[in-house]
């Protein structure tokens, strides 16, 4: 069984989505065993409470710097013991020490097709508005391990979605979450979760039915 701590900023439709896949059985061989947010008034905390998951805020905010925060905040995910850790919507930057500690057990949701679209600056409607201003006619969403860079850690998922003429950042953003995020960031725990997905040299090998891992 899959021990998950999923981490969340704001209104958590990731997390839900996670959630009712669990409920519904899409994700097999998982238990969510925390969520936590960096905002106390995070409706996502909500989710969590209404569905019987353990939940907590801890903030930067509330410590004297830092390195305090990132030390309580790796105590209380050691203490939720997660064989995965995911980030759905979640706007503070993982202390090294965590990454570290949890190297391929992090995996993070993007709404671009990285490399487009990613990096420092870029996250929640920035991503759309930038691919709007862009005129690209295919956006999506992507996956991914997390390691010490922004959005540069081994690719797991990738799923692309059209631009439709008129998209607001608004609506592009909700078409992306409805065609994309909420299939793909389900599906990489599951895969997780049975054995299916091997990082090797920097990249992801998703191991099917039948195959050989690879060696």
């Amino acid at each position: 069984m899959l021990n998950v701590v999923v981490l969340v900023s704001g209104g958590g439709t990731n997390l839900q989505a996670i959630i009712d896949a669990v409920e519904n059985g899409t994700i097999t061989n998982t238990k969510i065993a925390g969520v936590i947010s960096n905002n106390k008034n995070a409706y996502a905390l909500e989710r969590a409470k209404k569905h019987g998951i353990a939940n907590c805020c801890i903030s930067p905010k509330d410590y004297v710097n830092r390195a305090t925060f990132n030390q309580k905040f790796l105590e209380k995910m050691d203490e939720l013991n997660p064989d995965l850790i995911v980030l759905a919507g979640f706007l503070v930057v993982i202390p090294p020490e965590m990454i570290a500690k949890y190297r391929n057990r992090i995996i993070n949701i993007h709404p671009s097709l990285i490399p487009s679209f990613c990096g420092t600056g870029y996250y929640g409607l920035k991503v759309h508005e930038a691919a709007l201003a862009r005129g690209v006619k295919v956006v999506g969403a992507t996956v991914h391990f997390v390691d010490e860079g922004t959005d540069t850690g081994p690719i797991i998922l990738q799923k692309a979605v059209e631009v439709e003429e008129g998209d607001t950042p608004e609506v592009l953003q909700r078409r992306v979450m409805e065609q994309a995020e909420w299939k793909i960031l389900p599906k990489a725990i599951d895969l997780i979760a049975n054995g299916k997905v091997k990082v090797e040299d920097g990249r992801t090998h998703i191991i099917s039915a039948g195959s050989q891992s690879p060696s």
